[in-house]
């Protein structure tokens, strides 16, 4: 049977970023990824925004990994002319009512690390932004958004120039913990099998990673987290933007609200929303686009009628679900399930993409300690 150091199942930005972390570092590593190209699902269905941090419960994974990610991956990319930009976000409160709020989030970043918001008043937000309608605002320098897609082929080609392989279209059918490794069971596009020993096995399949996860014998099951599907419409604004900032309301149950992004061109897009699903789909209803219109017009009110599109959707693998508190990643290395050199990445959503390349080096941790 063939051997190698490390299996990551899922070619997604987190699983890129392990295979070029654990390749750089000397490990034989083999990347498996069930479509048919890179980065395909969550990866490439969503903001595209690096995140600041300012939403995390202090002392969580994701505020610590936010944080550290957020200035790997802007160095990342100017070092490897990534396209990316400093947009800088405004957190509005369209209510005065909210501005407590405000207040809160700023205390709880400030707590992760984030030292670098500023409160503006209506006059200051409004002045920066001269289409905006708030009570007043959040100011974050530091936010920023990333071409993904050129992240992940970047990430993709740091692994492979340190020797890493991947294997497109194949499928991690069963894998069994053995006491010299994991024996891990493969299923290609013919339909051919094939069987390896790794050394260590990382499960970053993202919206399958508790499936493959109970498909690992001798793994114990009770310790697979529930997984809820959030599915996130975007619509997209026809013509040209007024905004040269990111814009998000005050976060709302599940997610942070009907925001707006922008990508490289500075063209605008809205989303996403918040809609409980129960298997993975990405379609988008049309139809949704009247709610967009009224969540967007109280802080742009001059939003036109017919402005919008559907544009795309993505799904989050979430590990709490309607009406819950949101729920921090879930990272189970070997000291936490006891079932060998296996990790395991649950509800790996925002701020995934911001924290990939933290989340690399926090895996390779749990697999080599010092």
């Amino acid at each position: 049977m063939d051997t190698v150091d490390c299996v990551v199942a899922g070619a997604g930005v987190v699983g890129l970023a392990i295979a070029r972390t654990l390749a750089l570092a000397g490990r034989e590593v083999l990347v498996v990824e069930k479509a048919s190209a890179i980065g395909t699902a969550t990866s490439s269905r969503n903001s595209e925004v690096i995140h600041a941090g300012l939403y995390y419960v202090p002392g969580s994974l994701k505020a610590r990994l936010c944080v550290e990610g957020r200035e790997q991956l802007h160095a990342y990319c100017r070092d490897h002319n990534i396209g990316h930009a400093r947009t800088g976000k405004l957190i509005v409160a369209v209510e005065p009512d909210q501005m407590d709020r405000l207040t809160d989030i700023r205390a709880d970043a400030e707590r992760c690390g984030v030292t670098d918001l500023e409160l503006l008043s209506r006059r200051e937000a409004e002045n920066l932004e001269p289409a905006l309608k708030c009570a007043g605002a959040l100011l974050s320098p530091s936010t920023g958004i990333v071409d993904s897609q050129a992240l992940m082929l970047s990430l993709r080609g740091d692994a492979e120039a340190a020797s890493a392989s991947l294997a497109l279209m194949t499928t991690v059918t069963a894998a069994s913990v053995e006491g010299d490794g994991i024996e891990i069971h493969t299923l290609d596009a013919n339909g051919e099998a094939f069987a390896l020993k790794a050394g260590a096995f990382v499960n970053a399949a993202g919206l399958e990673a508790q499936a493959l996860a109970n498909r690992i014998k001798g793994f114990p099951q009770a310790l697979v987290p529930p997984l809820w599907l959030a599915r996130g419409n975007y619509f997209a604004l026809s013509g040209r933007s007024p905004f040269s900032r990111l814009i998000y309301p005050v976060p709302v149950h599940g997610g942070l609200g009907v925001h707006l992004t922008l990508d490289l061109a500075g063209s605008a897009r809205f989303g996403p929303d918040v809609e409980w699903i129960d298997a993975v789909d990405y379609t988008v209803d049309p139809a949704r686009g009247a709610v967009f219109y009224d969540e967007i017009r109280r802080y742009w009110p001059g939003l036109e009628d017919d402005a919008l599109h559907a544009a795309y959707a993505g799904v989050r693998p979430k590990l709490s679900g309607p009406g819950q508190p949101a729920a921090d990643f879930m990272v189970q290395g070997p000291a936490d399930h006891g079932a060998g050199p296996i990790v395991n990445l649950f509800g790996i959503e925002s701020p995934g993409l911001t924290a990939s390349l933290a989340i690399a080096d926090h895996v390779f941790g749990l697999l080599y300690p010092h």
